[in-house]
């Protein structure tokens, strides 16, 4: 046995505990500093494991428009275009926050810009693939309509392009008795969905905007709404479709166009919906991008053809 395996076998009591080792010198020191580094390693290591992992952080909710005591007597801008609307507001799409308003709060008929609403319940009440059987009743209404015939078939997907293209009544009709059994009860959920959004100042009795007492909202209140319907990639890619062959149950077809005459007069316009009645005079809200930014522009009570130039200039003011 050599003198190393000796000292490990048997090593010498009577010397000091670090000669009792075999290893002297250079040797120990650099075995006490591995020593030292592989705790610390494994200090370090044991802290991490330990650690809670990462939790992703809840997206923050958006802001929600202000209310009617919170809007500053500055606005509208004094750099704003002369609109002749009667009623208009103008927020940013991504923020809510508010760049115009003329009469935002005065409630008013929106016409068929609520179908906004009707669609974006449809959007939340289940599978766009569910199959729309339709009623007699659903086709007992005045244009705009789509000519639908009772018992006909359709998913609720291809009723809800030609809601937001077309402005079909009928196609309306169909969508709200479908999700709520009938047009009252599809007004109890629009309300409810309009109080949801932070509308306060509406109040609706059918999903298609057809005149009817008790019925109104606010620019204010449109603009919450079309702020919620353009984070909705089927309902955005239908407001901005310009044209579209609808093609009936039995074969028929018939072409869809969008009325919406900013599309074809602004690049950067994606969209929204226009609404005419009596009542509410021409409407529009429309939307746009550019350069990194969006913006929603609301128009009511306007007329045929300033309704156009209105919404056109304020898009351009808010982007441009």
């Amino acid at each position: 046995m050599n003198s190393i395996q000796k000292n490990i076998s048997s090593p010498d009591k009577s010397a000091p505990i670090l000669d009792r080792f075999p290893f002297r010198g250079h040797s120990l020191l650099m075995l006490i500093a591995r020593s030292l580094a592989a705790a610390l390693t494994l200090t370090f290591y044991s802290a991490c494991s330990s650690a809670a992992p990462p939790v992703a952080q809840p997206e923050t909710a958006a802001p929600v428009l202000v209310t009617p005591r919170q809007v500053r007597p500055a606005l509208p801008k004094p750099d704003a275009p002369k609109i002749y609307a009667e009623s208009s507001m103008v927020i940013d799409a991504v923020t809510g926050r508010i760049l115009f308003q003329k009469n935002a709060f005065q409630e008013r008929a929106v016409a068929s810009t609520q179908k906004l609403l009707t669609g974006l319940i449809v959007t939340r009440s289940g599978p766009l693939s569910d199959i729309v059987t339709v009623a007699k009743s659903d086709t007992e209404v005045v244009p705009s309509k789509l000519y639908i015939k009772e018992g006909e078939t359709y998913t609720r997907a291809k009723l809800l392009r030609a809601l937001i293209i077309k402005s079909g009544n009928d196609v309306a009709m169909a969508l709200g008795r479908d999700i709520a059994g009938s047009k009252e009860q599809f007004a109890v959920l629009m309300n409810q969905t309009a109080r949801s959004l932070g509308m306060t100042k509406s109040n609706f009795v059918n999903p298609h905007g057809l005149t009817e007492p008790g019925q109104y909202s606010t620019a204010n209140d449109m603009a919450i709404l079309a702020r919620a319907v353009y984070q909705i990639p089927v309902l955005r890619d239908a407001m901005r479709t310009k044209s579209e062959v609808f093609t009936h149950t039995d074969g028929r077809t018939r072409p869809m166009n969008n009325t919406n005459q900013v599309l074809s007069r602004l690049s950067y316009c994606d969209g929204m919906k226009t609404g005419t009645t009596n009542a509410a005079g021409r409407c529009l809200i429309s939307s746009g991008q550019l350069n990194g930014r969006a913006a929603i522009v609301v128009v009511l009570g306007s007329t045929a053809p300033e309704i156009w130039n209105d919404s056109e200039k304020l898009l351009r003011w808010a982007l441009e």
